[in-house]
Parts: C-alpha cells; structure tokens; sequence
C-alpha cells in the first residue's frame, strides 16, 4: 500500500508540473501574440499587404481557437484541475491538439515580434515533454529509445520555418510555400508531440514527417538562398536528419539483435 500511495504521489506530481509547464507555455505565447498583434492593429497596419494579412489573420484565429479549447473543451478539464493538484487525469490528445493550435501563431511573423519571448514560451513545452520522457522512462526498459526519440522531436520542432516576410522576386509563391510549409509541419509536431505523452517513441520517427521536413525546408531555403541564409533551420534540419538517419540504424541493428 507504500508503494502504491509513493506511486500516486509521484503520478500527481507529475501531472501538476506538466500542467503548469503547459500553461506557462499558454500565458507566455499568448501574451506575446496579443501584444504583437495588438500594436499592428493600433498602428493600422493588420492589412497592410498580402502577407501582413495572412499572417495576422491566421495568427488571430489561432489564438481565438486556442483559446476556446483551452477554457471549454471539456476533455482539456483535467488539465485545468491538475493545476491545483486535484485532478486525476490529463487528457494529452486534447492538450497536444490545443498546443499545436497554438503554436501555429508563433510559426508568423507579425510585426512587432519579440523572439525571445517565444522561444522561451516554447522552453516550458519542451520542458513539459522532459517531464513525461523522464517518468516514462522510469518505468520502461526502452530507457535509450525514448530520450533519443524526443531529441530527434526537438531538433524537429526547431527545424519548422517560421513564415518571414521576403521581397525575392518569386515573393508570393514562396509565401505560399513558406505557409503552407509552416502549417503541415506544425501539424506534424503535434502529431509526434502526442507521441511523448502517449508513450509511443517508435511514432516519434516515422517516415512522413522526415521526409516532409526534408522537403519543406529545402523549398525554403532554396528559394530565399539568394536574399538570406536561414542558418537555424539549416543547422536544426541538418540535426534532426542526422539524428533520424542515425536512429534508424541504431533501431535496427538492436531490434535485429533482440530478434536472436
């Protein structure tokens, strides 16, 4: 019985620290966003240009649609309870979902744009995601799988493109990629998000999101080589293909060898 309430103790305050990472993550991002968005609109320009209206709009509707997850959504009341240490559960197909929800308004460059700010909003993401490695490790004996997996999902997660404005001469049809690029690899990482917290490290390296990644930011770089190097995406995506690619063949080799 020790064992058992030992056990729950540390389930609780798991789920309690998890919660508040996400939610920290929450607050940071939207306040971020609002304040972004909030001084466009006060400076008249929310549709300035194409760009400066794709990018404002759709990061207001994800703030919108994130926000109406997060506070009715009612498999995200777990998350709100664990908060105060009460609840029992966490719903992490909601949380994931909201989450990249979410997210896709950091993926925009509005003007007025504080990147370090984000990037420390994303901190309490990554942390959260730690946080569930570290317990899930705990308990397994794919200890190596599971902290190799997210490190790969992490350089990923830094490896989408985040939609800048360009004045190349082919401008709106690399907005066009660099859009739909940010969207379905967001759509992605939330997919393989939901992965750490469902306890399935071999979805984290699946084929579709590699090779997506590869594609997507290689059009983006390619095609904005000439005004800008994107250093960040090049070193992530460079990362997280060599982890990929590394990790396919560690996987293998040691399935092969389990098989004996």
């Amino acid at each position: 019985m020790k064992n058992d309430t030992g056990t729950d103790k540390i389930s609780q305050r798991i789920r309690v620290a998890i919660a508040w990472c996400f939610i920290t993550y929450a607050m940071i991002l939207f306040g971020e966003r609002i304040a972004s968005i909030s001084r466009v609109i006060a400076n008249g320009v929310f549709f300035a240009s194409g760009f400066d209206s794709f990018v404002n709009v759709t990061a207001s509707l994800s703030l919108i649609c994130a926000a109406v997850m997060l506070a009715a959504l009612p498999k995200n009341r777990g998350l709100i309870l664990s908060l105060a240490g009460v609840g029992d559960s966490i719903d992490y197909d909601a949380m994931s979902l909201t989450c990249g929800v979410l997210l896709v308004s950091g993926m925009l460059h509005t003007e007025y744009t504080f990147a370090p700010v984000q990037f420390a909003a994303y901190g309490f993401l990554i942390a959260a995601m730690v946080i569930k490695t570290a317990d899930t490790a705990r308990r397994s004996e794919h200890r190596f799988k599971l902290w190799y997996t997210l490190i790969y999902l992490v350089a990923f997660s830094m490896a989408i493109p985040v939609m800048y404005r360009s004045s190349i001469e082919l401008a709106t049809l690399f907005h066009v990629v660099e859009g739909i690029s940010a969207l379905a690899l967001v759509a992605l990482f939330t997919r393989m998000m939901r992965a750490v917290f469902k306890e399935r490290p071999d979805d984290l390296i699946g084929y579709l999101p590699f090779v997506a990644m590869v594609v997507f930011d290689a059009a983006v770089l390619f095609m904005r080589w000439s005004e800008e190097i994107n250093t960040f995406v090049l070193i992530f995506a460079s990362a997280a293909a060599s982890v990929f690619i590394v990790g396919k063949i560690i996987f293998a080799v040691s399935g092969k060898k389990s098989e004996k």
